[in-house]
């Protein structure tokens, strides 16, 4: 969370182009002691480089990575143009946000950014609001309207302790002033209340300070005094505003969110634009099986600086130039897909160094994107990278269902069947965990779904395992052969019946 003081922000700005809203920027990113003098010239060539507009009437001008060391303290200044200010090809940028950021702190601060404006509605209701008060909390994600955040989500946690989930929440509530030390202290003393299929509840009367809620989610579900464990949702409640979330809590298909869902799904469900917004299991099988001739490829980001404003726009401009639908996710912040032709959209994935990209790109010229953008993500996006090479291979997969990889089991083969009780199904990141366990083993192993017609397929492929689109209670039948057969059929029983990874 980056500090963003009230008098940072300029409503009712004046400038007659681009280049003087810059200058108003720098001018004040100087004065207010967060850059020396000179930090200008590295904003307007970086606009040279690459155009700093997001979209929804947003621009982000800041420096060059060489005037960086420009950069005295990490801050923003906003300023806001009612009349439109022309930031080239046609876009009107109404709001402005000089940015001055020191090592890679601008990927966090860009990320918060476009998941408050990312929203139309919001950004156009920035562009000529006149309250400087309600600019900061709607940007800051603190206005008068509850709603849960992102940040306030804990995922995967390595632990089989409910007093730390619990303690995971608090932390999180008294870093952002939610609550005092009384709450955290009441909380962790204070048993937590079971909600039922593995969910818990926890709060308290002292120390609320306003109304805000986080959620921790263990890896693997365990059991404390014979009752299942797998999420704690911690509340501080100021008034009554809080309890249309809490209501939800009570709702089947929220719980359900909660103990299998990634971060935007849960945000989501207890949001209660689920229904509109969130992904059902049936709409994740239905996504997951990809069509014939779909490509995708699976990357690992090598900057040095991350996905910033520049290597954003130099992806998106090279997506553009496709005949192809294409959609991205950031496999390790576990995000959902969203279009690669949106600048906006790809810088909110937050993605820094070493992250994993997954691509999927669909239409007539699929193949040709999906290779372009292998070439141009090894090759920096424009920006250096780092020399150690990925822990994991970059891959591209042509799906191709229509003439499916048969197999037949072999005679010395070993063979089972296991059933999926993922929520979800195998979508892309229990497919991920499965393929990762198979290719541990020195054995061939195939798997065919028992639920639908098809023949064996190789295990080790992440496309072909997607393309099973297995569902929950789908009936998975394994065969493998070679030295470590058995024990590749014993760790895939295993790592399914643990919920691979969910």
């Amino acid at each position: 969370m980056f500090n963003l003081p009230e008098n940072n922000i300029h409503l009712s700005a004046q400038a007659g182009n681009k280049e003087q809203a810059i200058e108003l920027a720098a001018k004040a990113l100087e004065q207010a002691g967060y850059v020396e003098s000179g930090y200008l010239q590295g904003m307007l060539g970086r606009e040279l480089q690459t155009s700093t507009f997001l979209g929804n009437g947003i621009a982000i001008p800041h420096g060059t990575l060489e005037t960086r060391n420009m950069v005295k303290n990490t801050g923003v200044q906003i300023f806001q143009f009612p009349q439109g200010i022309e930031w080239g090809d046609g876009n009107i940028a109404y709001v402005v946000i000089g940015i001055a950021a020191r090592s890679d702190e601008h990927l966090a601060l860009l990320r918060q950014l476009t998941h408050v404006l990312g929203d139309e509605d919001t950004a156009a209701k920035l562009a000529t609001l006149q309250d400087a008060k309600k600019f900061r909390a709607i940007l800051m994600g603190e206005d008068d309207e509850f709603a849960v955040k992102t940040e306030n989500i804990s995922l995967d946690v390595d632990t089989q302790s409910l007093l730390t989930l619990v303690a995971i929440n608090a932390g999180k509530l008294e870093q952002q002033s939610a609550v005092e030390n009384s709450f955290v202290s009441d909380v962790i003393a204070s048993p937590a209340l079971p909600l039922g299929n593995g969910l818990w509840v926890t709060d308290s009367p002292l120390g609320n300070l306003k109304n805000a809620l986080a959620f921790s989610r263990a890896k693997n579900a365990f059991s404390v005094n014979g009752k299942n464990v797998q999420g704690v949702v911690t509340v501080s409640a100021k008034d009554d505003a809080v309890n249309e979330t809490l209501a939800r809590l009570l709702s089947e298909q929220v719980q359900q969110t909660l103990l299998a869902g990634n971060a935007e799904k849960i945000i989501a469900a207890l949001n209660g634009i689920q229904a509109e917004q969130a992904v059902t299991a049936e709409q994740v099988t239905t996504q997951a099986v990809p069509a014939a001739g779909t490509v995708i490829g699976t990357f690992t980001l090598r900057n040095e600086n991350g996905l910033h404003a520049r290597p954003c726009a130099n992806l998106v401009n090279l997506v553009k130039k496709f005949d192809a639908k294409i959609t991205v996710e950031n496999i390790t912040r576990g995000t959902a897909a969203v279009s690669a032709k949106s600048l906006m959209k790809v810088v909110a994935l937050g993605v820094t160094q070493g992250h994993r990209l997954r691509f999927v790109a669909e239409g007539a010229q699929a193949q040709q994107a999906i290779e372009a953008i292998a070439k141009e993500i090894a090759a920096g996006l424009g920006e250096p990278v780092s020399a150690v090479p990925p822990a994991e291979p970059d891959t591209i997969e042509v799906a191709n269902p229509a003439t499916p990889e048969v197999e037949q089991p072999k005679s010395d083969s070993i063979e089972a069947v296991f059933v999926i009780n993922n929520e979800n199904g195998l979508h892309a990141r229990p497919a991920a965990t499965l393929v990762n366990e198979v290719k541990k083993y020195n054995a061939s192993v195939a798997v065919r779904n028992l639920n639908r017609d098809g023949g064996l397929v190789s295990a080790k492929s992440m496309m072909k395992i997607v393309a099973l689109g297995a569902t929950k209670g789908s009936r998975l039948h394994f065969v493998a052969t070679g030295e470590e057969a058995q024990q590749a059929i014993d760790g895939i029983g295993a790592a399914i019946a643990a919920g691979l990874g969910e």
